[in-house]
């Protein structure tokens, strides 16, 4: 982390205290991303990304690493209107997990979309709320490749379309470097991760929303955001 950044400690507000650092370089990294795409990588998906030759004990070394880091490692990716996208890997002791929240400045607290450690809660975003921030171009965060910010939130949809497979299978084969990406991304598509598909409704108002058992935009669940809360999530999202 930079000398600014320790000068200027890096603040999500509502959230943990960190210390958060930024940590661009783990992104080039094929361990990080099997690690971070292992819950998303069920039944055949799982038996295609990891195949039987995978080395355990790598990917369990470079997970212990990446716990026990001095700094916790945060993505964030920029939105419209100074909105911003975080994932965040929470290094608190014997409840380490990830986070993906959406935050602005003015907001008194950032909303958690989704979170992975001992249980899953989420999706976060839809295929269009995925595809939007991936490619809006926009600068200010600390992610700019388009692969790496489709790969890095939480999302579930039941409705991707038929491009969605090449798209997926593109970050694969960039990031993971599966050389025939298009199978595992039509396994992970059908399978939707821990969630399983879910479907997504979007108001006359523009809020979206999903029937997700474990998500916080499933206005049905006890834990969900409030209706303001959904209601500044998806504005947030927006295309």
């Amino acid at each position: 982390m930079s000398s600014d950044a320790h000068a200027h400690p890096i603040r999500i507000a509502g959230f943990y205290d960190g210390p958060f650092g930024l940590s661009p370089e783990l992104l080039d990294e094929r361990l990080f991303w099997m690690g971070h795409l292992y819950p998303c990588a069920q039944g055949r998906a799982g038996a295609l990304m990891f195949g039987p030759g995978y080395a355990w004990a790598d990917h369990r070394a470079h997970r212990e690493r990446l716990w026990r880091r001095p700094e916790w490692p945060l993505f964030t990716i920029p939105l419209a209107g100074g909105h911003q996208l975080h994932v965040v890997y929470r290094a608190v002791p014997d409840e380490e997990g990830v986070d993906c929240l959406v935050h602005h400045p003015d907001w008194d607290r950032a909303e958690l979309l989704a979170r992975t450690d001992g249980h899953f809660m989420g999706p976060g975003l839809s295929w269009p709320d995925l595809v939007a921030a991936a490619d809006n171009g926009l600068p200010g965060g600390t992610v700019t490749d388009p692969h790496a910010r489709l790969l890095l939130p939480a999302f579930a949809d039941s409705a991707t379309p038929p491009e969605a497979v090449d798209r997926l299978a593109a970050a694969l084969h960039a990031r993971l470097g599966v050389q025939s990406a298009a199978p595992l991304a039509t396994a992970m598509l059908e399978e939707q991760g821990p969630t399983g598909p879910v479907r997504w409704a979007t108001t006359d108002n523009g809020t979206r929303s999903n029937d997700g058992r474990y998500s916080f935009r499933n206005p049905a669940n006890d834990f969900a955001l409030p209706g303001d809360g959904l209601a500044r999530v998806s504005a947030a999202l927006a295309e």
